[in-house]
């Protein structure tokens, strides 16, 4: 497959079959983004970060690790990482957050509406939805268990490759936020490879 270009505050859907990876690239550099994969088809099986910190008995991430489902089966594999940071703490961001945090009055794209959105053209219709995976976010986490977002430390031409260990229905954002994106908002791409 070819790279796609997923446009900044923008977002895709896609699905993928068992042994199929994904590679997700960031293009400029510094920019974040939301994955969120449920088992295809069912809408009761999304990936869960606590089953993954549960499994792992850690909560950084990276190469060889298995994200796994709320079902307690493996869902996708890290099998190539450039970066060594991401963060699985952080909800995807929403319009309230905007408007709490950010004092935002009217509409801001957010990775909750982009995720909700191409996940529906594939057929899951979805309540609240579960932690993203949140590909090049550099959240920190200090001694006393204060959470902070720092710049990405991903680079242009960084890219994650994640291996699907079940059929998968996933949508990906390209985050809108500024505050984990050093200020602005970039494009991402993925390609699926088989």
């Amino acid at each position: 497959m070819t790279l796609i270009t997923i446009p900044a505050r923008g977002s895709a859907g896609f699905v993928m079959e068992r042994g199929q990876r994904l590679r997700i690239v960031d293009i400029e550099g510094g920019q974040s983004g939301d994955l969120l994969a449920y088992r295809r088809g069912d809408a009761a099986e999304p990936l869960s970060n606590g089953r993954t910190f549960d499994y792992l008995g850690k909560i950084a991430l990276g190469t060889g690790d298995v994200l796994w489902s709320s079902r307690s089966n493996p869902m996708l594999t890290i099998v190539e990482d450039d970066v060594g940071r991401h963060d699985f703490l952080y909800g995807a961001c929403t319009l309230e957050m905007y408007r709490l945090q950010h004092g935002v009055k009217g509409h801001h794209p957010n990775c909750t509406e982009n995720l909700t959105n191409e996940l529906g053209k594939l057929g899951l219709v979805l309540g609240p939805l579960p932690t993203p995976f949140n590909f090049f976010m550099n959240a920190v986490v200090d001694a006393r268990g204060a959470i902070a977002l720092g710049a990405s430390l991903s680079k242009a031409g960084d890219a994650i490759v994640l291996r699907a260990e079940m059929p998968l229905a996933v949508a990906l954002s390209a985050c809108p936020a500024g505050t984990c994106n050093g200020g602005t908002q970039k494009p991402v791409a993925y390609e699926l490879l088989d």
